[in-house]
C-alpha cells in the first residue's frame, strides 16, 4: 500500500478545543466544516461532543451528515439557510441557523413553526461579506423576536483581520459591534471571536466563541502570542522514502528542471504530491522532517512524488519517515513557501487516508 497517510490526534484535538473554552470564558461553538478542516467532521465531532457546547458547519449537508453519524450537540448553520425548502430541515433535525441577510428576514416571517427556534443574527461590521446592515440590524432584531416561535437570539458579527495584531480593522469593527448591540435588550448574548480574536484579542470574547483553525493546532497570527504556543497540532502527515538516487553536481531534478545540484547530492524520492493535498508550488528549500530531523525539498512538487534531500542524512535512505508538516514542522510554515495558507493546506488534503490516534 502506498505509505502516505494523514494521522489525526484527537487528544490533541480535545486539548485544542479547552484552550479555546478556557480563553473565551463562556461557551465555544467548534467549527467542523469543510469536512473538519480536512480531518474528518464526523470523527472530530465524536472525538469533542463530550465537551463542547455545539459544532459549526457550513451549510445543510454537512449538518445532516453529523445528525446522520449521530451526533446530537446542538449544531450551528454558519452560512444559513439557502431556501424556503430547507426550513423544515432545520426544524426536523433541530439545527440552529445563522439569519444575514433581509430576504432570511422576510422568509422566517412568512414560516409558521412547529417548535422553537434558535437564531444567530449577523452583523456586518465591516467585512463585508454576508451580515445585515448596522442600519437593517436593530429592526431585523425586533422583526424575529416579535416571531413567538422565536426562543432565543444571538447577536454576531466576523472579523476580516482579526489575525494582524497591529492592524486597526479589529477594533474598528468590535465598535461597530458594540454600538449595535448597545440597542438591543440588556444580557443580549453575542459571538464575536473566530480563532484568532479568541487569541489574540481578548475584548473580543463574549458569551460564545467560534473557534475553527485553532481547534486543529495551526493559525495565521503575524506576530508572537503567548495563546498561539499553547496549541498542538492535530494532522501529521507523512509518507516514506520509496527511491534514493545519487547525482553529481550540476544536475537537473523533476520537472522543469527548477533546481540543480550544487554538490554531490543523496535524492529521496517521496511518495506524496499535490494529488494528496501537498502544495504544487512548494519552493525548493521548504522544510520537511527526515527521521526526525530537519531536511528540505528540491526540485518541483509532482502529482504523485517529491525530491527531498539526502545529502547531510547519511542513516536515512529507503523506507525513512518523512513528516510534510505536523507536530515537528507547522503547517503554516509549508504555506508560507508555497503562497498558501494553513486553510488550504489542511482542507484541501484527498486521496491520502486518515488514521485516528
Amino acid at each position: 500500500m502506498r505509505p502516505s497517510r494523514a494521522t489525526i490526534d484527537l487528544d490533541a484535538l480535545r486539548h485544542n478545543y479547552r484552550l479555546a473554552r478556557r480563553l473565551g470564558g463562556g461557551r465555544a461553538l467548534a467549527v467542523v466544516k469543510a469536512d473538519a478542516y480536512g480531518h474528518g467532521a464526523i470523527a472530530c465531532a465524536r472525538a469533542l461532543e463530550a465537551d463542547a457546547d455545539g459544532f459549526g458547519v457550513a451549510c445543510m449537508e454537512e449538518a445532516l451528515e453529523l445528525r446522520e453519524a449521530g451526533i446530537e450537540a446542538p449544531i450551528v448553520l454558519l452560512e444559513g439557510f439557502f431556501d424556503a425548502d430547507e426550513l423544515d430541515l432545520v426544524e426536523r433535525h433541530h439545527l440552529w441557523t445563522v439569519v444575514a441577510s433581509p430576504w432570511q428576514v422576510d422568509l422566517l416571517e412568512r414560516h409558521r413553526a412547529r417548535q422553537p427556534w434558535q437564531v444567530w443574527l449577523k452583523l456586518d461590521s465591516g467585512m463585508h461579506r454576508l451580515g445585515l446592515s448596522p442600519e437593517e440590524f436593530v429592526p431585523a432584531w425586533q422583526r424575529l423576536s416579535a416571531l413567538p416561535w422565536i426562543e432565543r437570539m444571538v447577536a454576531m458579527t466576523h472579523f476580516s483581520r482579526a489575525d494582524e495584531l497591529s492592524h486597526p480593522s479589529t477594533p474598528g469593527q468590535m465598535a461597530v459591534f458594540e454600538s449595535v448591540l448597545a440597542s438591543l435588550p440588556p444580557g443580549t448574548p453575542a459571538s464575536v471571536a473566530n480563532s484568532a480574536a479568541l487569541m489574540a484579542w481578548p475584548a473580543t470574547r463574549r458569551e460564545w466563541v467560534r473557534p475553527g483553525l485553532m481547534l486543529y493546532g495551526a493559525h495565521m497570527l503575524d506576530a508572537p502570542c503567548a495563546a498561539a504556543d499553547e496549541l498542538r497540532a492535530v494532522m501529521t502527515l507523512e509518507s516514506k522514502v520509496i527511491a534514493v538516487r545519487d547525482l553529481a553536481a550540476g544536475e537537473p531534478i523533476g520537472y522543469a528542471g527548477t533546481y540543480t545540484t550544487t554538490r554531490p547530492t543523496r535524492v529521496g524520492v517521496v511518495a506524496a504530491g499535490y494529488a494528496d493535498g501537498y502544495p504544487q508550488y512548494a519552493t525548493s528549500g521548504t522544510p520537511v522532517v527526515i527521521d526526525g530531523r530537519p531536511g528540505e525539498l528540491i526540485g518541483r512538487v509532482s502529482m504523485d512524488m517529491l525530491t527531498i534531500d539526502l545529502t547531510d542524512h547519511p542513516e536515512a535512505g529507503l523506507g525513512s519517515r518523512v513528516e510534510l508538516w505536523g507536530p515537528n514542522l507547522p503547517v503554516a510554515e509549508v504555506a508560507a513557501r508555497s503562497g498558501n495558507s494553513p486553510y488550504r493546506l489542511l482542507a484541501g488534503l484527498k486521496r491520502v487516508p486518515r488514521r485516528y490516534a
